[in-house]
C-alpha cells in the first residue's frame, strides 16, 4: 500500500496589508533536486538516505510514481513539513500499477514515462489541471521511430502506452522541455546497448540538464556531453546506492531576494553559492538592477535598494521569471524580458498570467510573444488578483504587495502547496501580515 497521496485543497483565499519583511528564512529544498534524487536512489540497487526533502504535491506524485515500480520508501520527519527518505531500490521495474497519476507535475509525467518503459509495461498516465495539456510531442515522435503502441485525446491526457523503451540514436528538440532529456537520460543507461541524444534546436534551461547529470554522477551513472549538442550513454550501467542531502532552491528563494531588495532586509539561508541551479541566475539579475547583495558561504542578504531595469534573458530560467517582472514593476525605467516563450506551457500562460495579474495592481507590463515590456513605478495600488492555479503566480503576487497601496487579495491561493506549502508560514514569520480564508 502506498504511503503517498494526493490532497485535493478548496478554493481558498489570503488577504495581504502591505509591509516591510525582515529576517532570516530557512529556503526549502531544492524541488528540481529532490525529484532527481528520488528517482535516482530508487533505479538504485540497496539503500540510499535522502535528507531534506520537503513534500510538495510534485513531489509527493514523484515518490508515488516510484513506489509504482516496486521503490520502498520510508520518511521520517525532521521538522515542518522536511524530511530523511530511507528509499531501497526496486532491480525489477516491473510496474504494480497499470494507471499512473502524476497530478499537475511536469517533472514527474515526463521523467517517469521513459523510466516506465525500462521493461515491457502496459501503462496509463493521467493528470490533471494544466499537465493535461501540456506538451509530450518529443516522446510521441520515439513512440513512432520504435513501434511502441501509445493513444491519447488529440494529444493530451491521459496517455496509454504498451511497449519497452529501445536503446537508440534519438533526436530531441532543446526548446520545447528540458524534461524529455533529463527522462531519457535517466533510462538510456539501463537499456542493452549504447544510444545518443542529439539536440535538435538551441537547448534552453541547461541548468536542469547540469543538475540531472550531477546527480547521475553522483549515483554512478557515467554520460558523455558534448558540448550540449550530443550525449552518448552507454548501455548496461548500473545505478549505485548512496547518501546525501538536497540543497535549498534558488527558484524558491527569488521570492525572498526579491523581497528583500523591494521592502526589507531578508536573509536566504541553507543557499549554496556554488550551485549548479539554473535559477541561481537571480543574484546576477539582481545585481544588474543595482540590489544590495551579500553572499556568503551559505546563505545570501538582500535589503530594500532603489533598483533599475536591465534585460532579462528568461531562456535558462524560466520559473523565476513571474517574480522578477514583479520587481522590473518596482524599479526605475523600462525592463525587457526576452525569450520566454516557454512560458506559456507552464503550470498556466505565465507570460499572460503575470502580465494580466500586475495590469490589475496597476503595475506598466505589456506581453510580447515571447518576453514582457516593464515600465517601473514606485509602488503599485493593489486589488483583487488571481494565482491562475499557478505556485509562482500566486508567490510573485504576494511579493508585489509588499509595494502595494492597498491590500491584495490572491484568489486560489492554496496553489502554492504544488511546490513550497509552507510559504505562506515564512510569509508570516518574516512579518507579514495575511489572513487566510476559503469558500466551500
Amino acid at each position: 500500500m502506498t504511503i503517498f497521496r494526493k490532497v485535493d485543497t478548496s478554493m481558498n483565499y489570503v488577504t495581504i496589508s502591505p509591509s516591510k519583511l525582515e529576517g532570516e528564512v530557512i529556503i526549502p529544498p531544492s524541488k528540481s533536486l529532490s525529484h532527481r534524487a528520488v528517482i535516482a536512489s530508487g533505479l538504485s540497487k540497496g539503500t540510499s538516505i535522502i535528507e531534506n526533502v520537503m513534500f510538495s504535491q510534485d513531489i509527493i506524485a514523484t515518490c508515488a510514481c516510484m513506489e509504482a515500480l516496486g521503490v520502498i520508501i520510508k520518511k521520517i520527519k525532521t521538522s515542518t513539513n522536511i524530511y530523511t527518505l530511507k528509499v531501497t531500490g526496486s532491480s525489477n521495474l516491473k510496474l504494480l500499477q497499470n494507471e499512473i497519476d502524476c497530478c499537475e507535475s511536469g517533472s514527474t509525467l515526463r521523467f517517469f514515462i521513459p523510466i516506465s518503459l525500462v521493461h515491457q509495461n502496459n501503462v496509463t498516465f493521467k493528470g490533471k489541471g494544466k499537465l493535461i495539456s501540456r506538451p509530450l510531442k518529443e516522446y510521441y515522435k520515439i513512440f513512432d521511430k520504435q513501434g511502441i503502441e501509445y493513444s491519447t485525446t488529440s494529444g493530451n491526457l491521459p496517455l496509454k502506452v504498451n511497449g519497452s523503451l529501445k536503446s537508440d540514436q534519438l533526436e530531441i528538440a532543446g526548446n520545447v522541455s528540458s524534461q524529455f532529456i533529463t527522462g531519457l537520460l535517466f533510462t538510456l543507461p539501463l537499456l542493452k546497448d549504447n544510444s545518443t541524444i542529439s539536440i535538435t534546436s538551441n537547448l534552453e534551461s541547461k541548468g536542469y540538464i547540469d543538475l540531472t547529470l550531477d546527480i547521475l554522477s553522483k549515483f554512478s551513472i557515467n554520460i558523455i556531453n558534448d558540448n550540449y549538442k550530443k550525449f552518448h550513454i552507454s548501455g548496461n550501467q548500473e545505478y549505485k546506492s548512496r547518501d546525501l542531502r538536497v540543497e535549498g532552491d534558488f527558484s524558491q528563494a527569488a521570492f525572498w531576494l526579491v523581497a528583500g531588495s523591494i521592502g526589507g532586509e531578508i536573509n536566504c539561508l541553507d543557499l549554496n553559492s556554488q550551485s549548479l541551479q539554473g535559477d541561481k541566475e537571480v543574484i546576477d539579475v539582481l545585481k544588474r538592477m543595482n540590489a544590495t547583495v551579500k553572499i556568503s558561504s551559505d546563505s545570501i542578504c538582500t535589503k530594500t535598494s532603489k533598483t533599475k531595469h536591465t534585460t532579462i534573458d528568461g531562456s535558462q530560467c524560466p520559473d523565476i521569471i513571474p517574480v522578477l517582472a514583479v520587481l522590473a514593476s518596482l524599479s526605475e525605467g523600462t525592463t525587457e524580458i526576452i525569450n520566454a516563450g516557454r512560458l506559456r506551457i507552464k503550470e498556466s500562460d505565465r507570460l499572460t498570467a503575470i502580465t494580466t495579474e500586475l495590469k490589475k495592481l496597476g503595475a506598466d507590463i505589456s506581453e510580447k510573444q515571447d518576453g514582457l515590456i516593464i515600465s517601473g513605478k514606485n509602488e503599485l495600488n493593489g486589488g483583487e488578483v488571481d494565482s491562475w492555479n499557478d505556485h509562482r503566480i500566486a508567490m510573485s503576487l504576494a511579493i508585489a504587495s509588499l509595494r502595494c497601496k492597498n491590500d491584495v487579495i490572491i484568489k486560489d491561493s492554496s496553489c502554492i502547496n504544488k511546490s513550497y506549502p509552507t510559504f505562506w508560514q515564512d510569509f508570516k514569520k518574516l512579518g507579514g501580515k495575511i489572513n487566510e480564508w476559503s469558500l466551500g
